[in-house]
């Protein structure tokens, strides 16, 4: 429990810092096309004998790469590629499953998350990817924030979009391969997505938006490790139900206010 605290609580932290600018830019379906490209990822790591979670991070990032690349040569339109991934990603998955030492039986904790099964070496990769992720995020806020609210308006003013799309892509991946094991990677799209939606009911800015996203995140995944731990419940279904009930909350508020 520890161990799956320290790692929920930075997953807590990075999951809507990255989602905001995917919900922003009408990109939220991102995180699940990715989800199940890792979910191939971690089936090719259990095959090979491969840290899944390292297989995923590299899975998934060459999928985001190759998404932004094809939408950029305007191969297909953002939801066409997204739905292109997402099927063959799953379907690679399948088959690498099924072949893999000891059928699915391996891949249940991925798939739905499992706070019994977070390692000392799933908590070192999250925590040193994820402080990867915040620091560049910190550093390339302003440029980040602009493209995802005018494209056309960012590459006016100089920044090369191709570049920090391509970052922010990766970003997302290596986001969606560290939240698997404290959501499981069919659920790891929504804690990407409620939290930011929440904080778009109250918030007045983008900024304001971020800092209540990232709260509700925090207490959504504290909540849920507890609510799972005393219950006996599904640790990722309990912190999406948590995220879903901050969500009602700010919409109720929001209808009263």
């Amino acid at each position: 429990m520890q161990r799956a605290f320290v790692a929920g609580l930075m997953i807590a932290i990075i999951a809507p810092l990255i989602g905001i600018f995917l919900v922003t830019r009408r990109y939220a379906l991102m995180a699940d096309t990715l989800s199940h490209i890792a979910l191939a990822g971690v089936a090719l790591g259990v095959l090979i004998g491969v840290q899944p979670v390292v297989s995923a991070v590299l899975t998934a990032v060459i999928g985001a790469v190759s998404i932004e690349t094809l939408r950029r040569k305007r191969a297909a339109q953002g939801e066409q590629l997204l739905s292109l991934f997402l099927s063959g990603g799953l379907a690679i998955a399948v088959i690498l499953m099924s072949i893999a030492p000891g059928g699915n039986a391996n891949f249940v904790s991925y798939l739905f998350g499992s706070i019994t099964t977070v390692s000392q070496t799933d908590v070192s990769l999250i925590l040193g990817l994820g402080l990867l992720v915040i620091l560049t995020v910190t550093i390339l806020y302003k440029k980040l924030f602009l493209l995802s609210v005018d494209e056309e308006l960012a590459e006016a003013g100089g920044i090369k979009a191709s570049i920090y799309n391509t970052i922010l892509v990766i970003l997302a991946a290596v986001t969606v391969s560290l939240s698997m094991r404290i959501v499981g990677i069919l659920l790891v799209g929504a804690l990407m997505v409620i939290p930011v939606l929440t904080g778009m009911q109250i918030a007045r800015s983008f900024r304001h938006t971020l800092i209540i996203a990232v709260i509700c995140s925090l207490l959504s995944v504290t909540g849920g490790l507890f609510i799972s731990y005393y219950g006996n419940l599904a640790s990722g279904g309990t912190i999406v139900i948590c995220a879903l009930g901050f969500f009602l909350l700010a919409l109720g508020w929001k209808g009263v206010r």
